[in-house]
Formats: structure tokens, C-alpha cells, sequence
């Protein structure tokens, strides 16, 4: 199962570090607007997330769920991504 999360004031939005280009379609992360418990729900039963933003990430790291060094930051935005095999 794929989860795409972001905070929802980046939606829309381009993110640019260098030659770097980062969208954040709302075709891609628009769906169900929630709560973050229920965000770290669906986060934890994935097999592949993509998260954007410091709020939802920052939840996401308290939790165990992305190491702080996987985090790359473009635009002073924080993004993860999370495979499980």
C-alpha cells in the first residue's frame, strides 16, 4: 500500500533546491484531509510512504518512523520516503 502525506499548506506548491525540482501535486498528495493519528496510522501499514512537510514529519520521526538522516530538505521543506520489504 502507497501513502503520500503532506502538510496541507504545501499543496501546490513547487519546491526547488539547485537543479532539483520537487512538486507537490495535489493529484499526488490530495485525499482524505485528517488528523495525524490517522495519518500515522495508514504511515504505519504502508509499504511505501512519501512525506512532505515539517508537521507531519516531525510526527513521523517521534515515532520512530523515518531516522532524522534520511530527511532531505529542499526549499527548507522537509521530504522522506519509507520502502518496507
Amino acid at each position: 500500500m502507497l501513502v503520500a502525506a503532506c502538510d496541507v499548506e504545501l499543496l501546490g506548491r513547487t519546491l526547488r533546491r539547485g537543479k532539483l525540482l520537487f512538486e507537490v501535486h495535489e493529484s499526488f498528495y490530495k485525499g482524505s484531509k485528517m488528523k495525524v493519528e490517522e495519518a500515522m496510522n495508514l504511515i504505519r501499514s504502508a509499504t511505501i510512504v512519501n512525506i512532505v512537510g515539517s508537521k507531519i514529519l516531525k510526527h513521523a520521526v517521534k515515532e520512530g518512523l523515518v531516522h532524522p538522516e534520511a530527511i532531505l530538505v529542499i526549499s527548507g521543506i522537509p521530504h522522506a520516503q519509507i520502502v518496507k520489504l
